[in-house]
């Protein structure tokens, strides 16, 4: 269903089932899914690719031009995944000749004034709470959760299953599975509860524990818990996705305790 009052070009693809309410605008090279709903006064411009069942509240613009000054106007997306929500006045800028999209993935919760800048990669079953704000090129991992009113430096990256503190200010990369807060932004333990809630066993939680006890605990040098954890704690998936992320960062990850 497709209000009367919405200015809608004619080459835009909108599959079916689309609920698109009034004053809404969506522009030429947009490609809408199955069973969407799009709010008032909502914008897609061009370079939206919209997954199906994707609810996209009143006030919110997506697919805007970067604000990058760098980008000169070369084509570009955003794409947003299935059963994703994008809630009141979020933005979400396209994509620049660095990465070329920013991606929100599937079962993403996207809440009010957020912003997500120009090639940003969110994953899936991801949550950004009130006023989250990612600067360009920022990677959220699967299931990470991002306190309100946050702000995510360029370039970093925030890992699987954690869960980051409101009013955070995000300099450096955050590892999976744990818990940060503070200022400066520090560890603050193991998302354990989020971990149970998705299937993790509590042996699996110890496991994951023991890890960053060594890393973010016991206040040895970095190179020196790396080399410890190797060496003492056995090998696991979990295990070899933590060493995989603290060894490949490119910003240094957050502080212990």
């Amino acid at each position: 269903m497709i209000q009367k009052y919405t200015d809608i070009h004619q080459n835009a693809r909108i599959d079916t089932g689309a609920n698109i309410q009034n004053f809404v605008t969506i522009e030429e090279d947009v490609v809408i899914g199955k069973n969407c709903w799009i709010g008032s006064g909502a914008v897609i411009m061009n370079g939206a690719r919209i997954g199906d069942n994707v609810k996209i509240f009143p006030g919110a613009i997506i697919a805007g031009v970067p604000q990058d000054l760098k980008f000169n106007g070369e084509e570009s997306l955003v794409e947003i995944g299935d059963n994703t929500t994008i809630r009141e006045y979020v933005t979400v800028n396209r994509g620049t000749a660095a990465a070329g999209t920013t991606r929100i993935g599937n079962n993403c919760l996207i809440q009010a004034y957020c912003h997500v800048a120009h090639d940003c990669n969110i994953g899936n079953n991801c949550i950004m709470s009130n006023n989250a704000t990612l600067a360009g090129h920022v990677i959220l991992d699967d299931y990470a959760i991002l306190g309100g009113m946050s702000a995510v430096h360029q370039f970093s990256h925030i890992g699987a299953h954690t869960m980051v503190g409101g009013f955070s200010k995000v300099r450096t990369d955050v590892p999976p599975y744990i818990k940060a807060a503070r200022d400066p932004l520090s560890y603050a333990g193991v998302n354990s509860i989020g971990l149970k809630r998705r299937g993790f066993t509590q042996e699996r939680v110890h496991h994951i524990q023991d890890i960053y006890r060594i890393l973010f605990v016991f206040g040895k040098n970095f190179n020196k818990s790396v080399e410890q954890i190797k060496a003492e704690i056995p090998d696991s998936e979990d295990k070899t996705t933590i060493l995989n992320f603290i060894t490949q960062s490119n910003r240094g990850i957050i502080k212990g305790i």
